[in-house]
């Protein structure tokens, strides 16, 4: 039940930021089922392990290939799924916490925090760097389905 809550609020968030940030009426619900999916995987891999690193790169990963895939099929760009599909695996309490500490002389917090923010940002780049190759492999395929 709570997997289904996570869903429902990442799709609304999703779509959120998709009004936000301009992307079309016609991409909006795409980008929202893009996102929400990439955010289920994340929730599904802290369920098995609490690698952060591979919770995000996994949630990239699942939302590069969602939104390459669906950007194909409904003729969009694909940065107008990735921006708003984003947002939910952006580690914005992380680096929130780092500029705080760092605000108050914990040098030492702060750094640690911000090297946190850089791996997880990693992680998610390698994510959708992967995701690319593996449909750059498979593009034919989706792009001549019936």
């Amino acid at each position: 039940m709570e997997l289904a809550v996570q869903f429902i609020v990442s799709f609304l968030s999703t779509i959120g930021f998709g009004i936000i940030t301009n992307v079309p009426r016609r991409v909006l619900f795409w980008a929202g089922l893009t996102g929400a999916c990439g955010w289920t995987v994340y929730l599904l891999t802290a369920q098995v392990t609490s690698n952060i690193i591979l919770q995000n790169f996994l949630g990239a990963l699942t939302i590069g290939l969602l939104a390459n895939i669906v950007a194909v099929r409904i003729k969009a760009p694909v940065n107008m799924l990735y921006v708003p599909g984003l947002v939910s695996l952006v580690p914005g309490i992380v680096i929130y916490t780092s500029l705080k500490e760092f605000t108050l002389g914990n040098y030492i917090n702060a750094g640690r925090n911000l090297i946190r923010t850089l791996v997880i940002a990693f992680a998610i780049d390698i994510g959708f760097a992967i995701a690319e190759a593996i449909f750059r492999r498979v593009r034919y395929r989706v792009m001549h389905r019936s």
